[in-house]
């Protein structure tokens, strides 16, 4: 049931848009996106760290909750937010009647689970990447927001989508400045090895919860060296652990494929292989190259897209580009070229005699894309207006469920064939098995 902030929203815009020159409203209601009456009620869902990225945008809504398995976290965004309400558990702050909107920075293995609960409950939700730790996760997240498309504006945190260069990429390839495309390589160079899960160290201190930072994950004893890195990265601390995270293929592989993916406008796979480190049933591969083989479209035939990490690579296309020194980047092959792309730089090289750029279709001025503006800002726009968003749960969560499935192949050791519509793997059960995990005992992903 939406609540009734929301209702009110929807009545106003509704009423606006059908009233055609009928004024039923108080003069200066909607004056403005930040007008007091159409203001977000924001709950913001782990309150620190990468949260603070967060703090500016929002302080022109009202941030009516705050939540943190930290209390000293509470205490520093309390600092900044100082109405609003505090929680240390994420499903007491979703009961929360006022709300219209939750913004989700919370550990990896949480955020699927917060990303549901909050359109099961009518809400907007941004959630950081990576948006899921499985791929039934991401499906659900998907199929979730699907119910509630048109209703509820969503985004996913890849905010180096707003980089003037996505676009750029995208037009090249899709004006024919590589010719045909024929294969996508992206890749990441971090590097972080560990040996597996942290021993019992200690106890944790009486502002963490730390029962709540495990959350749906089995049990693990508290260590202190979990929370040692720096606010907005301490996630690099727990994120390569199969119980928390996905490693790089959730972490930085979230943000580098999603410059491939802006561009090559792809579905899901019908297939996935994978070969990397030894497996370790504690810890995420830091080497690891995936392949996925993605449907033709309308304008592109079948690809393959080949994910490289920690220190796996795809080949340069000519002796004079040194791939390595771009540590975060995407390779699109055409049948006249190559375009090499890291965030906010591109380089076309054409190849061979052929390619005489005579079959370049560049478009006119007028019809360069524009400059997004703030990636936050607009999901806040969006809340308010049509609820159309760059990375919505739809375009995000396929993103995600593709690497996520390169991971299952992984661990099987074997070329998966996977039908994209039932989320199945049909050719390993083992492989079919992995697509989902268990939860501790009193946590629900779909609540």
């Amino acid at each position: 049931m939406k609540n009734q902030s929301l209702t009110r929203r929807h009545f106003l815009h509704s009423t606006v848009a059908a009233g055609a020159g009928l004024t039923i409203l108080p003069s200066g209601v909607l004056s403005g996106q930040n007008a007091p009456s159409n203001k977000l009620n924001i709950a913001l869902i782990g309150a620190y760290g990468r949260a603070t990225a967060h703090y500016d945008t929002m302080s022109a809504e009202n941030v009516t909750a705050i939540c943190d398995i930290n209390e000293k976290h509470l205490d520093i965004a309390a600092k900044r937010f100082p109405k609003a309400k505090r929680y240390v558990d994420w499903r007491k702050c979703l009961e929360q009647k006022d709300l219209d909107a939750v913004v989700c920075c919370t550990l990896d293995h949480t955020h699927a689970f917060v990303s549901i609960w909050a359109m099961n409950r009518g809400l907007h939700v941004y959630c950081e990447k990576p948006l899921a730790n499985t791929v039934n996760e991401a499906r659900l997240v998907r199929e979730t927001y699907l119910k509630h498309k048109g209703s509820l504006a969503t985004q996913c945190g890849t905010q180096r989508h707003a980089f003037e260069n996505f676009n750029r990429v995208r037009e090249l390839v899709h004006d024919g400045a590589i010719g045909e495309l024929k294969a996508v390589h992206a890749w990441g160079d971090r590097q972080i090895r560990r040996d597996g899960y942290l021993p019992a160290k200690g106890e944790p201190p009486k502002h963490l919860h730390f029962d709540l930072w495990l959350g749906p994950s089995p049990f693990h004893p508290y260590n202190p060296d979990y929370f040692s890195g720096q606010p907005g990265a301490n996630c690099l601390q727990w994120n390569m652990y199969w119980d928390f995270g996905s490693g790089q293929v959730g972490d930085m592989g979230s943000h580098t494929m999603e410059l491939a993916w802006n561009v090559i406008d792809a579905g899901l796979p019908v297939s996935a292989e994978a070969e990397g480190d030894k497996y370790n049933p504690q810890v995420t591969p830091v080497e690891l190259k995936a392949k996925f083989t993605i449907p033709a479209n309308s304008w592109r035939e079948e690809i393959p897209v080949i994910w490289y990490q920690g220190g796996a690579m795809p080949g340069s296309p000519h002796e004079t580009i040194d791939l390595n020194k771009i540590g975060h980047g995407v390779l699109f092959k055409g049948s006249q070229g190559y375009l090499v792309s890291g965030f906010q730089n591109r380089i076309l090289f054409p190849f061979g005699d052929s390619a005489d750029m005579t079959y370049y279709n560049r478009r006119p001025k007028e019809k360069i894309l524009p400059p997004m503006g703030g990636f936050q800002q607009e999901w806040i726009d969006a809340c308010k207006g049509d609820k159309k968003t760059s990375c919505d749960f739809e375009y995000s969560g396929n993103l995600i469920e593709m690497m996520l499935l390169g991971l299952v192949a992984y661990r099987v050791g074997k070329k998966l064939d996977y039908d994209p519509v039932s989320g199945t793997v049909t050719n390993s059960s083992e492989g079919e098995n992995l697509l989902g995990k268990q939860y501790r005992e009193g946590w629900t992903l779909n609540g």
